[in-house]
């Protein structure tokens, strides 16, 4: 049990976790790179000379099987329209194959998009064989089948097939759809929105169903649509040919959903959540959930935003190189963590669809740690002897150092400018901060020199609110400064109301409270209220 549930357990209904979203590859590996065409062109088809109108005659050959099998089951085929979704297309048609409890293609899109093909070019010069042909990989706008389907163990699905060759597919899965059929298959009753479930009767049977879900599974299914609504091969083609497929993980989505009694508590536990990440969640934070350490060579971003979506609610986002995590709130009762990644060689994995198991388990521990921090943060109560310590001077060796004061601006806007350090790994230089200083708060260099923000550098390292990176004359905020910087920029701006009054009506595990005075008082105290409302009750 993660941190998370521990600490709101009492405001949760349940918990769960799981793949959402699945973008899979499939690549034909008999036809794969120009010299397997060339060979399978010669030797299996016995065309001596590999063109375009010979590969021309694969795509039309398939367009008309796609076009006849549309006609003879009656499933509806035409070009996908520019700014609708296809999904929301489509749906009227999911729901009448739902209440029909009916399995199979339910429609079929037509869509012109860029995808690999291969190139015939004629030798600039003679060659002994007058048959020889340059083949190269390219890629090309041409027809693309979207084929929507009901599947008996993976729920509602999307096969993309590309009328070229090497006739590359693309399927779109969701692992909400797959525990939908696990639990109608063992009778258990649950309330499922879009990709969400609001209730369920056995939490258990509902995690185990996640679990079920395996490449064994995925691949059966791929198979065996693959061979139905796939290009077609002749008997002599496929027994001379090696034409299995090799299915590669695109892009993929593991998501932990945390959903609660009622709704008061998530929109301030989301709103606070967002609040602090934005503060706290720097460079080196994000590397620690992630899971490796920050460097110079890395790539990609490093990096917190806030997004606000088509349908209106906020997404707070964590950004790392090609993967991102995410939060966000939905159906009054349903917050999600999910983590998306478009590389899995980002954590070091393989894409294989047969190490999904070691993708779910590396997934599973980035989840969990995102969500150990977000409850960290929001089970603390401010230690209001810290400001009354600040406020006075120290001496460190010779050297005197004055208070800190919460009331002073330019300490206020310093702190900020530093806790949206998240892009600077490497620490600031002064004239750095200076100039993001002055042109935050439009300020002019006579108001606030540099030699006013190095003294104020001074102070702050003075009190261990900064530190230098290494020998560099580089400063970033220390464990303590970031902690001090968000009381100070909060008891500021909202006069202590997020942290110090627990807006959120969450009431913090003593066991996992931090050793200061004001905390044990408040435990304490509120105690007290307890007792004492229990005995008007009564």
């Amino acid at each position: 049990m993660d941190l998370f549930t521990q600490l709101f357990g009492g405001l949760l209904a349940f918990v769960y976790h799981c793949f959402d979203r699945i973008v899979i590859y499939g690549y034909l590996s008999g036809l794969s790179r120009p010299e397997r065409v060339v060979n399978f062109f010669h030797q299996v088809v016995g065309v001596p000379v590999v063109s375009r109108e010979i590969l021309s005659q694969r795509t039309a050959d398939y367009q008309n099987w796609v076009e006849a099998f549309a006609r003879n089951h009656g499933i509806p085929i035409e070009w996908a329209e520019k700014g609708v979704r296809k999904e929301n297309h489509v749906l009227p048609w999911q729901r009448r194959m739902v209440r029909a409890e009916n399995y199979g293609v339910y429609y079929i899109l037509k869509s012109m998009e860029q995808g690999p093909t291969f190139r015939v070019t004629v030798p600039k010069y003679p060659t002994k064989d007058a048959n020889y042909r340059i083949l190269a990989r390219q890629r090309s706008r041409f027809t693309h089948y979207y084929f929507y389907i009901r599947d008996e163990t993976l729920g509602p699905m999307v096969m993309r097939v590309a009328s070229f060759l090497p006739f590359q597919t693309t399927y779109y899965l969701n692992g909400h759809s797959f525990i939908e059929q696990e639990l109608n298959r063992a009778r258990i009753g649950f309330r499922k929105t879009d990709n969400a479930f609001l209730a369920v009767d056995d939490v258990a049977a509902l995690q185990a169903a996640a679990d079920r879900l395996s490449p064994e599974i995925i691949r059966q299914r791929l198979d065996y649509w693959t061979l139905i609504l796939g290009p077609k091969f002749s008997a002599k083609e496929r027994s001379r040919l090696n034409l299995s497929r090799f299915y590669a993980i695109a892009q993929i989505e593991y998501c932990r959903n945390f959903i609660f009694k009622r709704h008061f508590p998530i929109h301030k536990l989301f709103e606070r959540s967002c609040e602090l990440g934005l503060w706290r969640l720097t460079g080196d934070k994000i590397a620690a959930i992630f899971g490796t350490r920050v460097n110079r060579r890395m790539r990609g971003k490093l990096a917190t935003i806030i997004d606000r979506v088509e349908h209106g609610h906020h997404v707070f986002r964590a950004y790392f190189k090609h993967a991102f995590l995410k939060q966000y709130e939905k159906f009054a009762t349903y917050l999600r963590n999910e983590l998306v990644s478009n590389n899995l060689a980002d954590f070091h994995l393989r894409k294989g669809l047969d190490h999904l198991h070691a993708v779910r388990e590396r997934f599973l521990t980035i989840t969990d740690r995102f969500a150990s921090f977000q409850a960290q943060w929001l089970n603390v109560h401010v230690d209001f002897p810290l400001l009354q310590r600040l406020a006075l001077p120290i001496t460190v060796g010779a050297v005197r150092y004055p208070g800190i004061k919460l009331h002073d601006p330019r300490v206020i806007r310093l702190l900020e400018v530093l806790l949206h350090g998240g892009s600077h790994v490497g620490g600031w230089s002064a004239r750095q901060i200076h100039q993001t200083v002055i042109s935050t708060f439009q300020l002019s260099d006579r108001r606030y020199g540099i030699n006013q923000l190095r003294y104020d550098l001074r102070k702050l390292k003075g009190h261990g609110l900064l530190q230098r990176d290494g020998s560099r004359y580089a400063y970033r905020l220390s464990s303590k400064g970031v902690q001090v910087a968000l009381l100070f920029l909060f008891f500021h701006k909202r006069l202590c109301g997020p942290l110090a009054n627990s807006r959120f009506h969450h009431r913090p595990v003593p066991r996992h409270q931090p050793r200061s005075k004001l905390e044990t008082a408040y435990y304490r105290a509120d105690k007290a209220i307890q007792q004492i409302v229990d005995l008007l009750a009564a």
